[in-house]
């Protein structure tokens, strides 16, 4: 990605035919000249799903889809008692992500300042970066950084017991559940709850290889479900709240390798130390 010039034009949402369908504004993501998602930054989504900014679809280099319904997005059940994943509940009970500003914005990436908001207070300032990474003809990576920022002038708690939350990534919907597997384990029982430096999903046409790019974000347990309503979470927080003093940030990185094929094992544990930070650049 390039710095923005007060010139640089920013990216439209075009679709290739006519619609009477209004559409949220996007931004669609390139791998050289090819499209490989789309990110919904304004998204026009009801109040109880606690609206946020997503990315879907995501694609293969193949064309296709990875991603299921809001996709690739940032999802906290609680945040000093608001909800910002969505569900059943009151909904005055959830909380707003709202895009705020572009830092940065190109084909290949994009910097952004989003607002997390609920009962008419501002809770958390987020600064995410988003970028397109090439790995070669059959594969490419979406690098996604996310830096929450306690702006409420008090301390304030994310998550609860049990609740998981953070980075999440829904998946299709298959006949057949994906195959999952990390550095440590194999099939969803072995792995959901647990921390490991990565985690594999994969069917017969495509893998997902979600790599932790930092220590802190190695040390979260993953989210894992692989049967109805499949996704994969990176979980900020697992059986405890995660505190956050005032003008505290936390910050996670999750790298995810999109493969147009069924990767081994091996062949996965390789793709996740290029795009780890333990000795590898990135």
């Amino acid at each position: 990605m390039t710095p923005l010039t007060p010139s640089s034009p920013l990216t439209p949402f075009t679709p290739l035919t006519p619609s009477l369908t209004r559409r949220p504004p996007c931004t669609l993501l390139r791998h050289e000249h090819r499209v490989v998602g789309t990110y919904v930054h304004r998204p026009e989504l009801p109040g109880t799903v606690a609206p946020r900014p997503y990315l879907h679809p995501v694609r293969t280099l193949g064309g296709a889809t990875v991603t299921a319904h809001l996709g690739v997005s940032m999802a906290i059940p609680e945040v000093a008692g608001w909800n910002f994943r969505g569900g059943p509940g009151r909904r005055e009970h959830h909380g707003r992500q709202r895009h705020l500003s572009w830092l940065l914005r190109d084909p290949d990436g994009f910097v952004e300042e989003l607002s997390w908001t609920a009962g008419g207070r501002q809770l958390l300032l987020e600064r995410r970066t988003v970028a397109v990474r090439s790995l070669g003809t059959e594969c490419w990576a979406l690098d996604f950084t996310s830096a929450l920022t306690n702006v409420t002038g008090e301390e304030i708690a994310l998550g609860g017991a049990d609740h998981g939350g953070g980075f999440f990534w829904r998946v299709p919907r298959r006949p057949e559940p994906a195959h999952v597997f990390s550095a440590d384990g194999e099939g969803e029982a072995a792995v959901h709850g647990r921390p490991a430096d990565w985690l594999a999903l994969a069917t017969d046409d495509w893998t997902l290889v979600f790599v932790g790019a930092t220590g802190d974000t190695r040390a979260d347990p993953w989210w894992v479900r692989t049967g109805d309503h499949p996704g994969i979470g990176s979980a900020l927080t697992w059986q405890h709240p995660l505190s956050m003093p005032p003008a505290d940030t936390v910050t996670r990185r999750i790298v995810t390798a999109i493969a147009d094929t069924h990767l081994s094992h091996p062949a996965a544990a390789r793709l996740a130390a290029h795009l780890s930070d333990k000795g590898a650049a990135v």
